[in-house]
């Protein structure tokens, strides 16, 4: 019964989430409040961990929730639903772009699709904010970082690791 929610619930990531591996967490928060695969907090970790590692941030947290819920088994199951639906749409897509590329209402779609992807991910820095400003420390580093990134506009891989490295600092100290 595991696998067949497993299935069914990244599936429904896969269909949902447009905008990349940090939309899909809105629903993995929501998978950690009813399913109780996993916590807040280690969804925030797991979050952390998909973003330093190589390959879809999205992917690996699939990949890592499926482990830690059901094994390898659940790894593969969960990784691949959350696939399934890109794959499917990218494939009906490009037919359909392709045949209506110049359409007034394809290109009215894309043009809401934006914002809406907007609004997902700031309601996720919003919920990853609560939970990881938890010291004055963290505070600051927010506070740093939000403005180093409006200052220097580097990738965000600059950030994580300028992160990690202050997080592995303040672990030692």
């Amino acid at each position: 019964m595991i696998y067949l929610l497993l299935a069914i619930e990244f599936f429904k990531i896969g269909i949902f989430s447009f905008g990349g591996g940090y939309a899909t967490i809105p629903f993995l928060y929501h998978i950690a409040d009813t399913m109780g695969w996993y916590t807040s907090h280690e969804l925030t970790q797991m979050i952390a961990v998909a973003s330093i590692t190589p390959g879809p941030v999205g992917l690996n947290i699939a990949t890592y929730a499926g482990i830690k819920t059901a094994g390898i088994m659940g790894a593969a199951l969960a990784t691949a639903s959350e696939v399934l639906p890109s794959l499917i749409l990218v494939i009906v897509a490009s037919k359909i772009l392709k045949k209506y590329s110049n359409s007034k209402y394809t290109k009215a779609v894309i043009t809401t699709l934006k914002p809406v992807c907007c609004g997902l991910l700031s309601a996720v820095f919003i919920k990853l904010a609560i939970i990881s400003i938890n010291s004055l420390a963290n505070t600051i580093l927010l506070i740093i970082l939000i403005l180093l990134s409006i200052r220097l506009k580097k990738s965000p891989l600059f950030y994580i690791t300028l992160s990690a490295i202050f997080g592995i600092i303040t672990v030692l100290l």
